[in-house]
């Protein structure tokens, strides 16, 4: 028979159990993750993926390092072959870039779709300059995208047009747009280039009123042949070079923003698995963009092999996070930041 201390013990459990469930679950949750991420080490992975189908533009950012070098758009059934692929390989999340996506609705809504109807991702996000972005299309699309993320380097509108960033209604547009995903329970992100003429500000006031769920804070970065202004570049982004130091001090300023994701050079250049317009991946090791060869030709561990892609730097900068869709999506109650790796 069961002691008196043993049943004792039965009782707490089973009570824990019965009255903090949630707390088990998420615990699994973490367990999980700390399982997927040790598998991550061992294995090259395509957990997250960021498609830049499009490099065309509506901006002129003087930054920009994916510049609209063709106007190539892969045909529909071409992509969604490369996004199967990546599917079956392992992943989970996809990021849906430019460019501008949004010049391209139709194509963007058909991947989107096919991407959690048929492909099971566990995300679909997309980043955005936001000035094409509509009502309609976020209603209509609002169970098949976690996270919009749109990009904004000021909040002082002659600062964005010195940028090349629209033309003077880019903040307007960005408060209209968080309501919306706000409306439809989709993920809020915000995505900040720090450079030579935001460097300075202070945005604390308007990030606490817009609070986005994760607010990416970038260094801006320099790739010889996007936008270094040497020859085959199409910008120059030399005068809007930061310093360390400079980056930084930004990031510090802003430090009691809970949801700040620093990404200084060292941490961003290598991390990201981008896929180009020609379903290949950009090897940016030696401050350029050198192609793969293309996921229509070749298997994905190959193709892998030549992106150049730090899987562990990947991980190093929360990477894995919680990108699925929550109920919250303010910077102070930041659900996503408990649990970035």
């Amino acid at each position: 028979m069961l002691s008196l201390l043993s049943l004792f013990v039965l009782f707490i459990i089973s009570s824990y159990v019965v009255f903090h469930e949630k707390k088990i679950n998420k615990i699994q949750y973490f367990l999980k993750k700390i399982g997927n991420i040790l598998s991550y080490k061992t294995k090259k992975v395509p957990l997250s993926v960021n498609f830049h189908f499009t490099r065309k533009c509506n901006y002129e950012c003087g930054f920009c390092f994916h510049t609209a070098k063709t106007s190539y758009l892969a045909p529909i059934e071409d992509s969604k072959y490369a996004l199967k692929k990546l599917a079956d390989a392992g992943m989970k999340k996809i990021n849906f870039a430019g460019g501008e996506p949004f010049l391209y609705p139709k194509y963007l809504e058909e991947l989107m779709r096919y991407c959690k109807l048929v492909l099971k991702v566990e995300s679909v996000s997309i980043v955005s300059n936001g000035s094409k972005i509509k009502y309609d299309f976020l209603k209509r699309n609002k169970d098949y995208l976690d996270i919009l993320a749109i990009s904004c380097d000021s909040f002082d509108e002659s600062v964005n047009k010195k940028i090349g960033r629209g033309t003077g209604k880019h903040v307007e547009k960005l408060s209209d747009i968080s309501h919306w995903c706000r409306e439809f329970g989709i993920k809020f992100k915000l995505n900040t280039v720090v450079n030579a003429y935001n460097k300075s500000e202070d945005m604390n006031e308007n990030i606490s009123k817009i609070a986005p769920f994760r607010w990416k804070c970038f260094q801006v970065l320099i790739l010889e042949n996007e936008n270094g202004g040497g020859e085959g570049a199409l910008r120059d982004a030399r005068e809007f070079i930061v310093t360390d130091q400079e980056f930084e001090e930004f990031i510090q300023r802003h430090s009691e923003q809970k949801c700040i994701v620093p990404e200084p050079n060292n941490l961003m250049k290598n991390s990201y698995l981008i896929l180009d317009e020609y379903l290949r991946f950009l090897n940016c090791t030696n401050n350029d963009k050198t192609p793969s060869e293309s996921l229509l030709d070749v298997p994905v561990e190959k193709a892998l092999m030549q992106a150049g892609w730090d899987q562990e730097a990947f991980i190093g900068r929360s990477g894995i996070y919680d990108w699925s869709k929550q109920p919250s999506n303010t910077c102070g109650n930041n659900q996503a930041k408990e649990l970035e790796w």
